[in-house]
């Protein structure tokens, strides 16, 4: 089942001789259970792609359908609640974790479970679940400050799963960890892709990291210059 599809995005940033293109013409499609990364240098587009799909950036043209529904076209939102839609079906993983340092790991995925109105015990039993399938379960009451960089990482990823999303959105998760812990956020990513049948679309500049991915997006200028199924790793550069 079909996702997220995207028709002829674009996205400009000021006007004149200031204007900047940030993205040109991209069209993509992402099916539950896919993981699909966005490779290219900085500079490339990526998280400005990744922005617009999250719905955090107005688009300047084109058209994107998310599970089966036009939510924007013509320059217009189509008259969605943006912020509902946020709320409930997508998951985002940023590259600094961003936890609320203040709250412990289980109070961390707790947040989003209350932002839906999810009764207490449920949020609890909730949250608790998903700390354990992210392996992380003993750490629940540790403070973010108490955590390894990895742990932090996986404390993100269970709180990015707490609205069972159908579209899960990482920018650089891997970018603050070395290799073997950033292999490991990408096997956990793998993971939620196919156990959870969710869509997964990673941002990263690091081609070791795609291995096994379901298809790659290689981007440059913004635009999309390259495609890859299946084979990601020997994408064609």
């Amino acid at each position: 089942m079909e996702i997220l599809r995207i028709e002829g995005l674009s996205k400009i940033f000021g006007s004149g001789h200031l204007e900047v293109r940030a993205l040109e013409d991209i069209n993509l499609s992402v099916s539950e259970g896919d993981l699909v990364a966005l490779l290219g240098p900085s500079g490339s587009g990526k998280t400005t792609l990744l922005l617009c799909v999250s719905l955090i950036l107005d688009p300047t043209g084109g058209k994107i359908v998310f599970d089966g529904q036009t939510i924007f076209q013509k320059n217009d939102w189509a008259g969605i609640d943006v912020r509902r839609i946020r709320r409930e079906k997508i998951g985002f993983i940023f590259q600094s974790h961003n936890l609320i340092p203040f709250l412990t790991a289980k109070q961390n995925v707790l947040f989003p479970l209350s932002l839906i109105g999810l009764k207490k015990e449920e949020a609890e039993s909730r949250a608790m679940e998903l700390l354990k399938y992210m392996e992380i379960a003993d750490r629940a009451d540790y403070l973010p400050a108490l955590l390894s960089g990895g742990e932090q990482q996986r404390v993100a990823v269970a709180r990015a799963l707490a609205n069972n999303a159908k579209l899960i959105l990482a920018d650089e998760p891997t970018a603050s960890l070395d290799t073997s812990r950033g292999k490991k956020v990408m096997e956990l990513l793998k993971k939620i892709a196919k156990e959870n049948r969710s869509a997964v679309i990673v941002v990263t500049h690091d081609v070791r990291m795609i291995e096994g991915f379901d298809c790659v997006y290689e981007l440059k200028d913004g635009r999309i210059i390259g495609e890859k199924t299946n084979s990601a790793q020997n994408l064609n550069r």
